[in-house]
């Protein structure tokens, strides 16, 4: 009869987050994360078909709070800089969490190919709580795209909300 582990999934994540951390990208394994957690390769595998789907599985858990966030201040705001900024402190935020996992050259190749693919994802989900203060699609898809790249450039917010401000 099979074992039976509580929450394996959460573990298998929080486990992954951990060797990340200490390691870094390149000398996380399934086999590692498998040893670590008490089962078998194959069992990670059941749950996660490579490291990478491991890994982005960590990286919506913490994504999907950072959203929720925004869509709470979005919600009760009735002007575009309380949302702007809540996009922008959870941008910070969220990079920090995750900044051993930006800086990886060897994650940086890795998912490298489909990057475009989860950009234009990106953009499209920090330009939806901006619509409702946009004449169109474009000039909220403009906003959050200005405002991811300066945010991620290092830019302060009020120095990026100057900018932007202009556009609603």
């Amino acid at each position: 009869m099979p074992k039976i582990i509580e929450n394996l999934e959460a573990r298998l994540i929080e486990e992954a987050r951990k060797q990340l951390e200490d390691a870094g990208y390149g000398s996380l394994t399934i086999r590692s994360i498998a040893k670590a957690c008490g089962v078998g390769v194959g069992t990670v595998y059941n749950y996660f078909p490579s490291k990478d789907a491991l890994l982005a599985s960590h990286l919506l858990a913490d994504w999907n709070q950072c959203i929720a966030a925004i869509q709470a201040v979005s919600t009760y705001s009735h002007s575009p800089r309380p949302v702007t900024l809540c996009i922008y402190d959870q941008l910070v935020a969220f990079s920090r969490r995750h900044k051993a996992l930006f800086r990886d050259k060897a994650a940086a190749a890795s998912f490298a190919g489909s990057f475009s693919q989860y950009h234009g994802m990106l953009r499209a989900q920090l330009a939806a709580p901006l619509r409702k203060f946009c004449g169109s699609d474009f000039q909220a898809d403009f906003i959050a795209e200005a405002l991811l790249t300066w945010t991620m450039a290092g830019k302060p917010f009020d120095e990026i909300y100057g900018m932007i401000e202009k556009l609603f």
